[in-house]
């Protein structure tokens, strides 16, 4: 018999977690509710105590084991579930074991040992870690703790769903990432059992899906959204999908992409590629907003890796025609440069870096090539300045590089 959750045990699960746990706000987003359609909320999971929704789920296993939990707790992670499950140990006075993939991000690695776990850097990818903290369990008297594929994590994760339905009298659609299902299975059950009538929607990342009949993917997953890059559904998790979500859509990176600017830029809110799928699929068109009632868009986590950002701050400005990349041949002589940089200078742009290319390009031996790249109003402020280059006589062209 498959293994269930009932809405009893997320109720349950609410008063276990309630010390440490945060009842997130749901915000408005006027930005979305315009641009789209419909009254679009949003749930700010990325505001949770250890920066995601892993937390519920954490608290409510360890608090689970009773006195087991004194032997301690492990698990293999190189994200979210990490830092929730060292965090509960922490909060529970139980000893903790992270085994990460060697190379793992050390700022992960470091944010756990902050919270007293131990952590072990083993195999090249998390697979191997998962399988060494299982042995690690089995030889010794540690539990092994799922990061989704438990049912007391899930009645744990499920509890967002309750803050849900009591914060959005007019609910009437839920857009929720999905990687292994245990948030949007929790939180489907705590919805539905009360409001069967609200529609709950799952968001995968297209490059690894297998809940929206993707081929599951064997080797390394490139994606914005790594923490729902989930290979295989859970023994567990699945079939409560199944049952208790309406449709599963996906998103490409590039969707991705703009979801985590306009909420950075918008609405202030700093989410990882993960917790942003759901506003990337009503922006993309994967998913329409209710016509009546509220659509809340969870965002699930807000543990964003700085390394990514400058890359997504540059591909917003190029989109948006705020940024200009060009290529000019000149004069190999003093005061050239200075020349064409003056004839964009006059035309209000910003310049934000210059090299010289010396290779590559079919040069007289008394030319030199420019790479130049401006900051500039739009799109059409940009054609302007090459046609004003072009016309004081300069062989140039705007270059994508």
């Amino acid at each position: 018999m498959a293994a269930s959750v009932e809405l009893d045990d997320i109720r349950a699960a609410r008063g276990a977690i309630a010390e440490v746990v945060k009842h997130t706000p749901v915000i408005s987003s006027l930005t979305l509710s315009a641009d789209i359609g419909g009254n679009v909320v949003l749930k700010a999971e990325n505001l949770q105590r250890t920066g995601a929704f892993k937390i519920r789920g954490a608290v409510n296993k360890v608090s689970s084991l009773g006195e087991t939990a004194s032997g301690g707790v492990v698990t293999g992670s190189a994200g979210n579930h990490a830092q929730a499950l060292a965090f509960a140990a922490q909060h529970f006075g139980v000893p903790c074991e992270i085994f990460v993939p060697v190379g793992a991000a050390i700022t992960k690695i470091d944010a756990c040992r902050a919270l007293g776990a131990t952590v072990v850097e083993h195999g090249a990818a998390l697979a191997e870690a998962v399988h060494a903290a299982k042995e690690r369990s089995l030889s010794t008297s540690m539990t092994f703790c799922a990061p989704f594929d438990d049912v007391a994590v899930i009645a744990g994760q499920g509890t967002l769903g309750l803050e849900v339905v009591e914060d959005i009298a007019d609910l009437s659609l839920v857009v929720v990432p999905l990687g292994g299902g245990g948030l949007i299975s929790g939180t489907a059950i705590a919805i539905k059992s009360q409001r069967p009538d609200v529609r709950v929607i799952g968001v995968q990342a297209a490059a690894c899906a297998p809940y929206a009949g993707g081929t599951p993917a064997e080797g390394p997953v490139l994606t914005l959204a790594d923490g729902i890059a989930v290979k295989h559904p859970g023994e567990i998790t699945a079939p409560l999908v199944e049952r208790w979500v309406d449709d599963v859509v996906t998103v490409d990176e590039d969707a991705i992409a703009d979801a985590m600017v306009l909420l950075m830029e918008r609405a202030k809110l700093y989410v990882e590629g993960a917790g942003a799928v759901g506003v990337a699929a009503l922006l993309s068109g994967a998913v329409s907003p209710s016509s009546e009632g509220s659509t809340c868009v969870v965002l699930s986590g807000g543990n964003v890796d700085l390394g990514v950002v400058p890359s997504l701050i540059r591909r917003h400005e190029n989109t948006a025609g705020r940024r200009l990349s060009v290529v000019a041949r000149i004069d190999d002589r003093p005061g050239s440069l200075a020349q064409l940089l003056m004839v964009f200078a006059d035309g209000g742009a910003d310049l934000i870096e210059v090299r010289h290319i010396r290779e590559g390009l079919d040069l007289h031996v008394r030319e030199t090539g420019i790479h130049a790249t401006f900051a500039v109003r739009s799109s059409d402020r940009a054609a302007a300045l090459i046609d004003a280059a072009s016309d004081a006589g300069y062989d140039i062209r705007s270059s994508s590089w």
